[in-house]
C-alpha cells in the first residue's frame, strides 16, 4: 500500500516516479499512433494517410467525452484512497467499471451511425470519404474495448500505480504495430485493417488489464458480481466528471471546425497537417503526464488532508510540464521538415506541415501550463473551472476568429494562430484563478454542505 501512495515522501521524487510511467505509456502510445499513420502512408499512399490522420477530432469528440467523464471516477477513488475510506474506494471502482460497459455501448452507436453526416460536415473532401467512413466505422465497432481500456488504467493511476498500465501499453502497442504491418504493409487490405488492428490491441490491453484488477489483494481488487451502479457514487463520479468530458468534447468540436478549414485546402494540407499532428503528439507527453500526475496526487493528498503537500506538489507540476514541454516544442521545431517527410516526401505535403510547426511549436509552454492547471483543478475537485476556460478560450473565441478571419483571409496560417492566440488565453485566465481562489479547501466547504 505504501509504495503506491503519494501522500508521503519526497514530493519531487514522489511525483517524477509516479510520473515516468505515464510518460513513458504516452510515448507508446503515440508510437503506435504514428505508426498507424507511416504504415498506412507508405503502403496505402497520401489518400488513405490523409483518411486517417483527419479523422482524429472526431474519434477525440466521442472518446474524450465518456473518457473525460470517467475521469471524475479517478478523482473520487484517489480521493478516498488519501482518505483510506477503502469501502468507498470498492465501490467508486465498480461503479466506474459500469459506467464503462455502458459508455461502451453508447458510443458505438453514436460513432458507427452518424459517422458519414459528421465527416461530411467537416469537409472531407469527396476522395477521402470513403475511406474515412471504413476506418472509422471499424475503429467505433471496438469502442467498448477503447473506453474500458481507459476506465482499468485510470483505476490503477488512481490509487497511485502507473507501472502496470505502462507494461500493459507497451504490449498493445507492439501488437498494434505487428497487425499493422501485417494488415497494411504485407497484404494492403486498406484503411480500415488499421483501425482493426487498433481494436484488437486494445480488447488484449482490457484482459490484461481485468486480469490484474481481479487478480490484486488490494482494496481496489474487482469482482465481477459486484460491477453496479452505486448511484451516490455516480452522483460524485458525474460531478466530478461530467465537465471534463464537456471540456474535451468543447474542445473537439473546436478542433473539428479548425479541421474542416484545413480540409478546404485540400488533399495536401490534409495529409500534410495531419502528419504533424501525429509528431505534436509526442510534444504533448510532458503535458499530458504531468496533468494526470497532477490529478492523482492533489487528489490523494487532499483526501489525506496534507494542504502543505498539495501547494508545493502543484508548483513543482507546473515547473515541470512547463519546462519539458518548451524543450520538446524546440526540438520538433528545429527537426520538423525530416519528421514530416517520414510520413510523406511529397514537398507540398512537407511544406503544409512545416508551416504549422513553425507557427505552433515554440508556444508549447502555454499549452502545458493550461493543462497542468486543469489536472491540479481536477484533483481538487473543481472540474468546472478547467470547463468553462477552456469553452470561453479553446472553443468559442478559437472558432469565432478562425471563422471570420479566415473569411477575410484565405490563407491556412490563419488557421494555424488560432491554437498559441487562444493557448495564451487560458494561460491567462488559470494564472489569476490559481493565484486568486481558495481551490485547496474545496472539498471540505462541499463536505460542510452536505453535513449541514
Amino acid at each position: 500500500m505504501k509504495q503506491q501512495s503519494l501522500t508521503e515522501g519526497s514530493i519531487p521524487k514522489g511525483i517524477i516516479l509516479f510520473a515516468i510511467p505515464l510518460f513513458l505509456g504516452n510515448l507508446f502510445q503515440q508510437l503506435y499512433n504514428m505508426a498507424d499513420s507511416l504504415i498506412v502512408g507508405n503502403f496505402l499512399g497520401n489518400s488513405a494517410l490523409a483518411a486517417v490522420t483527419s479523422t482524429g477530432s472526431l474519434i477525440f469528440l466521442l472518446v474524450g467525452f465518456f473518457n473525460g467523464t470517467a475521469m471524475g471516477a479517478g478523482v473520487v477513488i484517489s480521493r478516498y484512497f488519501g482518505a483510506k475510506d477503502y469501502e468507498k474506494v470498492h465501490r467508486a471502482v465498480h461503479t466506474d467499471l459500469a459506467f464503462g460497459l455502458f459508455a461502451g455501448i453508447l458510443m458505438t452507436i453514436i460513432g458507427v451511425c452518424f459517422t458519414p453526416a459528421i465527416l461530411v460536415w467537416m469537409k472531407t473532401p469527396a476522395e477521402v470519404l470513403p475511406q474515412s467512413i471504413l476506418y472509422l466505422r471499424v475503429y467505433f465497432l471496438g469502442s467498448l474495448a477503447v473506453i474500458l481500456y481507459n476506465v482499468c488504467m485510470g483505476i490503477l493511476q488512481a490509487v497511485g500505480d502507473s507501472r502496470h498500465p505502462l507494461y500493459y501499453l507497451i504490449f498493445s502497442s507492439i501488437v498494434n504495430i505487428i497487425l499493422d504491418l501485417v494488415f497494411c504493409g504485407a497484404f494492403r487490405l486498406g484503411v480500415e485493417y488499421a483501425a482493426l488492428a487498433t481494436v484488437i490491441s486494445q480488447m488484449l490491453s482490457v484482459v490484461l488489464c481485468m486480469i490484474r484488477l481481479i487478480r490484486t489483494q488490494d482494496v481496489y481488487q474487482v469482482s465481477i458480481r459486484d460491477i453496479r451502479f452505486d448511484w451516490p457514487l455516480l452522483k460524485q463520479i458525474i460531478h466530478q466528471g461530467l465537465p471534463s468530458g464537456m471540456q474535451n468534447s468543447i474542445i473537439s468540436i473546436a478542433n473539428m471546425v479548425v479541421q474542416s478549414n484545413i480540409n478546404s485546402f485540400g488533399k495536401m494540407a490534409m495529409a500534410g497537417c495531419g502528419a504533424y499532428s501525429k509528431i505534436e503528439g509526442f510534444g504533448f507527453l510532458p503535458i499530458t503526464c504531468f496533468a494526470m500526475a497532477m490529478t492523482t496526487f492533489i487528489g490523494q493528498n487532499l483526501g489525506a488532508r496534507e494542504f502543505d503537500r498539495v501547494k508545493k506538489g502543484a508548483r513543482f507540476g507546473i515547473l515541470c510540464g512547463v519546462g519539458l514541454a518548451e524543450a520538446v516544442g524546440i526540438g520538433i521545431n528545429l527537426f520538423i521538415p525530416q519528421l514530416i517527410a517520414l510520413f510523406d516526401r511529397t514537398p507540398e505535403v512537407i511544406q503544409f506541415g512545416v508551416t504549422q510547426a513553425k507557427i505552433v511549436t515554440l508556444f508549447y509552454f502555454l499549452l502545458s501550463f493550461s493543462h497542468v492547471i486543469a489536472g491540479i483543478m481536477r484533483g481538487a475537485g473543481k472540474s468546472m473551472v478547467p470547463m468553462l476556460v477552456m469553452l470561453i478560450s479553446w472553443c468559442l473565441i478559437r472558432i469565432t476568429y478562425v471563422t471570420i478571419t479566415i473569411h477575410f483571409i484565405p490563407d491556412i496560417r490563419v488557421v494555424f494562430w488560432a491554437y498559441p492566440m487562444t493557448w495564451t488565453i487560458s494561460s491567462i485566465i488559470f494564472l489569476i484563478y490559481y493565484k486568486k481562489a481558495d481551490w485547496i479547501h474545496y472539498f471540505d466547504r462541499q463536505e460542510e454542505k452536505q453535513c449541514a
